[in-house]
C-alpha cells in the first residue's frame, strides 16, 4: 500500500486539511493513503516575520495555501510575483516549474522545492535543477 509515511514525535502537531492534530505521549507512525491530502508539520511552518526574501515569501504563500488560509489563486499570484523578483535568483525553467505547480494547486510540492532553494542559499548553481530531489523543510518523515 503506497502513501505518505509520517513519523511523529510525542506531542507533535500537524495540520491536516486545515485541522490541527496532535500526537499523544508516545512516538507514532501514520500512513496517509488519500492522495491530495494537505499536510503540514507545524514544526516546519514558517512564521510570517520569517518571510523576508522572495523565496521565503513564495514558500510562505504556498504554506498558507496548504493551511487553507489563502485562496489558491491568490497564493499562485504571490508565488509568481515573488519568483519574478531578481533577488529570487531562480532560472526561468525552475520559475516556470514552480508557477505551474502553484497554478495546478500543488502547493506541497512547491513548498518542497522552494524549501530546497532556501536551504541552498542565494545564487546557488543548483537553482536550475529539477524538483525531483527531496527537501528537509516540509519533511514527510
Amino acid at each position: 500500500m503506497a502513501g505518505l509515511i509520517l513519523k511523529l514525535r510525542p506531542r507533535e502537531q500537524l495540520l491536516i486539511n486545515g485541522v490541527v492534530v496532535e500526537n499523544g505521549d508516545r512516538k507514532a507512525q501514520l500512513r496517509v493513503c488519500t492522495e491530495g491530502a494537505q499536510i503540514l508539520r507545524l514544526r516546519d511552518a514558517m512564521r510570517p516575520e520569517e518571510a523576508t526574501t522572495p523565496l521565503k515569501r513564495a514558500y510562505f504563500a504556498a504554506q498558507t495555501a496548504v493551511s487553507g488560509d489563502l485562496k489558491p489563486g491568490d497564493a499562485a499570484a504571490i508565488i509568481e510575483n515573488a519568483l519574478g523578483e531578481p533577488e529570487a535568483a531562480v532560472s526561468a525553467q525552475l520559475r516556470d516549474e514552480l508557477n505551474a505547480l502553484a497554478r495546478a494547486g500543488d502547493f506541497y510540492k512547491a513548498m518542497r522545492l522552494i524549501g530546497q532553494l532556501i536551504e541552498k542559499g542565494p545564487a546557488s548553481p543548483a537553482t536550475s535543477k529539477s524538483a525531483s530531489a527531496s527537501s528537509a523543510r516540509p519533511a514527510a518523515s
